[in-house]
């Protein structure tokens, strides 16, 4: 549906003028679009002043199910520098580069990422634990990620590498701010290793035991890798997916089996399974996690650093629970 919007919108005449196309901007700063909020986030840091940045899917949006619309081909379309994800997140972003007729720079913030892989059994069945020692099926509705976990923010040094990734594509868009755009990610950099290893030394110090995160959706396999914790989910990568019976009971029997003392649900993800997994096992659902979303600007998680600080507090809060 949406790539056939996008392309109408291309024939009757919505496609980017050549000034537009050349990336003119009329306060001479530099055009860029961003895939989504947190990449968005990260950007506007290293950016700052120097860039005049759209968000093609903004905060409390899925880009899981994100359709894009003739508003956003304008947007690409006018711009100079598109920065993605990568490592498979952005499924729908072929057809708004084509539709958009955008020829510009595109920085994958990922290049460099060490990937979390899953293999042929784990993302056929959708595996949420980092040991992987059990399977459920997940319905992954058209969000195929060739194998490898896509949420590679979850893991603040892998944010360091999307820092870097987006100064230096910037730089090279943008040679004139390029010392500028080098300065704000190295002061950047400091602040997301600094809140890294605050997390790690608060993280370490709950029993190894007690750091067992149950939520809806497999998004936290880096953080659950970066920090220590070992991660149960309902569903697989794609926070559409629909889980079975098979994995409903598998994760009620591991929540039973560690004692799991809350559950969590995504943002905007599978309230009605965690509901019911909750009321089978008795244990009552923690605070909501963000995982490839931001909140709304005026709160704690509208930032990445805000949003890891908000996930990690719910955490050791339920961590610590008697």
């Amino acid at each position: 549906m949406a790539g056939t919007v996008l392309a109408l919108c291309v024939v009757v005449g919505i496609a980017p003028s050549a000034a537009q196309a050349a990336g003119a901007s009329e306060d001479g700063r530099l055009p860029v679009v961003a895939s989504f909020s947190i990449l968005g986030d990260i950007v506007r840091e290293v950016g700052g002043d120097d860039i005049r940045l759209d968000v093609l899917v903004g905060p409390m949006r899925d880009a899981h199910t994100f359709e894009p619309t003739p508003k956003d081909a304008r947007a690409l379309g006018r711009a100079r520098v598109l920065v993605v994800n990568g490592l498979g997140f952005e499924s729908w972003m072929p057809r708004l580069v084509e539709a958009a007729g955008f020829k510009g720079r595109t920085i994958e913030a990922s290049r460099g990422v060490q990937p979390r892989r899953l293999d042929d059994e784990d993302e056929a069945h959708g595996h949420g634990s980092a040991d992987h020692d059990h399977d459920h099926a997940h319905a992954g509705h058209g969000h195929d990620h060739g194998g490898v976990d896509p949420h590679a923010w979850q893991d603040l040094a892998n944010g360091v590498i999307y820092a870097r990734n987006i100064a230096r594509g910037l730089a090279e868009a943008d040679p004139v701010h390029a010392a500028a755009y080098e300065a704000r990610a190295e002061a950047y950099v400091r602040a997301l290793q600094q809140a890294d290893a605050d997390w790690r030394q608060r993280l370490a110090a709950i029993p190894a035991d007690r750091r067992v995160l149950a939520t809806s959706h497999d998004a936290f396999g880096y953080f659950g890798a970066a920090y220590g914790i070992e991660v149960l989910s309902v569903v697989g990568l794609s926070s559409e997916a629909e889980p079975s019976a098979r994995a409903m009971a598998d994760l009620v029997t591991r929540i039973r089996a560690h004692h799991i003392r809350a559950l969590f649900l995504e943002q905007g993800g599978n309230a009605r399974a965690l509901q019911q997994i909750a009321a089978e096992t008795g244990v009552k659902p923690g605070g909501a996690l963000y995982a490839d979303t931001l909140d709304l600007p005026g709160h704690e998680a509208s930032t990445y650093l805000g949003m890891f600080h908000w996930n990690t507090q719910q955490l050791l809060q339920a961590f610590q629970a008697p």
